[in-house]
């Protein structure tokens, strides 16, 4: 083979070389560039993904937290109910523990000797108001002025005292007749009770007020004897703002208050100036609920028995008979009860009872 040929050989497998070396680059250009972009698309993709998981996981959260907290609402609803019917330490009573709530109380019932005292001073009334006529003023009331007619059915008030939670009114409701509620002021464990209220066509408002040192379960929001007329006016005030179409009132434990006289006469005139009208639950054989009742014209409305003092079904259902013949004897009645399990009880169970007598709401008793 001559030198030509050698040469011309040497120099194509050098071209070949150079072409192959360029092609492999060119091969690694495009593998780097398409790896780079895979890259840059993955990592967009998973970005994106991120925020759609985000974006799911913050719906969950959300969906998740309404339902705990629609969830924690009702546990909290259930508990409260709960609560009521576990009470039993007379410290943790929401009625304080006085020997005035375990009597039956007749407002007019008057002893003999007292009566006949009574009478003698009536007379000397009558005969001053016929001597000077313009100077004295007529104090009785539709009350003192009512009589019961056997022609009419003998009317029963029952009030459930202590009423803020929605389970607890739905149960009320469930009894099967007229009842009324008392609802403790909203205050924290209890926000939503004016609320609860709204939608009955009668409700009452159940004040708390000062009670004994021994009752421990003090409500946040309690009127004492030491409070001035502004403090008791501002308080009767939101009351009205929160309660727009509640018309009576009770007291809550109050066996201190309800016996003070200053503290009584500030509040009823807060109440005479916001359109209530009191309803005592007598706590205290001392209440001067009805001497400030008169002082200030409005109707005076006192309780006849408290149904639960103990949490038997035998022993509610005597207090229930209890108010039955009175309402039978005097024309009407009022008993007052709590929202235990065992009192819902006994008054659905007790309707063959309420044969001869009526049951009503407060503001239908026979004397307003």
């Amino acid at each position: 083979m001559s030198k030509k040929q050698n040469k011309r050989k040497k120099s194509s497998s050098t071209v070949s070389k150079s072409k192959l070396v360029k092609i492999f680059l060119l091969i690694f250009l495009f593998a780097f560039i398409a790896s780079g972009l895979s890259y840059f698309i993955m990592k967009n993709e998973n970005l994106n993904s991120n925020k759609n998981i985000n974006n799911i996981l913050e719906q969950e959260k959300k969906q998740t937290t309404s339902q705990a907290t629609k969830e924690l609402k009702k546990f909290q609803d259930e508990k409260l109910g709960e609560y009521f019917d576990k009470l039993e330490t007379p410290k943790e009573k929401f009625e304080e523990d006085t020997d005035e709530l375990k009597k039956v109380h007749i407002d007019e019932e008057i002893k003999p000797e007292i009566r006949e005292i009574k009478k003698q001073e009536d007379k000397k009334k009558e005969q001053i108001k016929k001597e000077e006529p313009k100077q004295i003023l007529n104090t009785k009331s539709k009350k003192d002025l009512y009589t019961y007619s056997n022609k009419s059915k003998p009317k029963l008030a029952i009030i459930i005292d202590d009423v803020s939670s929605s389970k607890q009114k739905k149960a009320i409701l469930d009894i099967g007749y007229n009842v009324t509620m008392a609802f403790l002021p909203p205050q924290k464990g209890h926000s939503n009770s004016a609320k609860i209220a709204q939608d009955l066509p009668v409700h009452m408002i159940h004040f708390p007020m000062q009670a004994s040192p021994k009752f421990k379960s003090k409500e946040i929001i309690t009127l004492n004897i030491t409070d001035s007329y502004e403090k008791i006016e501002g308080i009767v005030k939101r009351l009205r703002q929160q309660y727009p179409k509640a018309r009576y009132t009770n007291n809550h434990t109050g066996s201190v208050f309800t016996q003070n006289e200053a503290a009584m006469d500030k509040l009823f005139r807060a109440l005479k100036k916001y359109n209530f009208v009191f309803v005592d639950s007598r706590t205290t054989a001392k209440s001067v609920a009805k001497k400030y009742a008169k002082k200030y014209g409005m109707p005076y409305i006192v309780r006849n028995t408290f149904l639960d003092n103990e949490r038997n079904f035998k022993y509610i259902q005597n207090q229930l008979k209890k108010a039955i013949k009175i309402a039978k004897k005097r024309g009407y009645a009022i008993a007052i009860g709590h929202p235990y399990s065992m009192t819902i009880k006994v008054l659905k169970e007790s309707k063959h009872l309420l044969q001869g007598v009526e049951p009503i709401f407060i503001n239908k008793l026979p004397y307003l």
